[in-house]
């Protein structure tokens, strides 16, 4: 050690449990090199899903998110929606960029209300399932919402503490290694 080293003062940092390790990280020790990979990749596929009741305020802020998002050379993937997360996201990206827009629908446009037909006028890219015509709605919408999070690498999720079928979809995406991030309006 030379002299100078021997004067600064040393810290010592107690390791205590940082020296174990979890069963779930001995489960899948690559899982943080995936998720920093993913946050590092320049261009994306974004889920972007969440509450179909919210504030113009709210979807403005959601409608400008996906907008530079897009900008920025990511692909936006969601679903129909007259209203709500889901319209705003594809308002926004249809701003700057529909063909980097991607909406996955519960069922088909034929069973989507006027409005959310009219909305998807123009979008190039969308994904209908008439398998699940018969299906209600609800059922639907819970596996579409696994369909767009196993075609993402990361999910943007709106929602309330009380919606069931959102924190369901938020834990079926960390179960499969997504980048997760949630913004609670309540």
């Amino acid at each position: 050690m030379s002299e100078e080293e021997k004067q600064q003062p040393q810290i010592m940092v107690p390791l205590g449990d940082l020296d174990s390790v979890s069963e779930k990280d001995q489960a899948n020790p690559d899982a943080l090199a995936m998720e920093l990979a993913t946050i590092q990749q320049m261009a994306k596929k974004i889920a972007i899903i969440g509450s179909r009741n919210l504030p113009i305020t709210h979807q403005q802020m959601i409608e400008t998110l996906a907008e530079a998002l897009v900008k920025q050379g990511n692909t936006i993937i969601t679903s129909g929606g007259s209203s709500g997360t889901n319209a705003a996201a594809i308002r926004g990206a249809m701003k700057a960029n529909p063909d980097k827009l991607k909406v996955i629908l519960p069922q088909t446009i034929g069973q989507q209300p006027s409005d959310v037909q009219d909305q998807l006028i123009g979008v190039p890219n969308i994904i209908e399932h008439p398998d699940r015509a018969m299906m209600t709605l609800s059922d639907a919408s819970r596996i579409c919402n696994r369909e767009i999070i196993d075609d993402c690498q990361q999910l943007i999720c709106f929602l309330s503490h009380t919606s069931g079928t959102l924190h369901k979809a938020i834990e079926y995406a960390e179960e499969v290694y997504k980048v997760v991030t949630t913004f609670y309006l309540d």
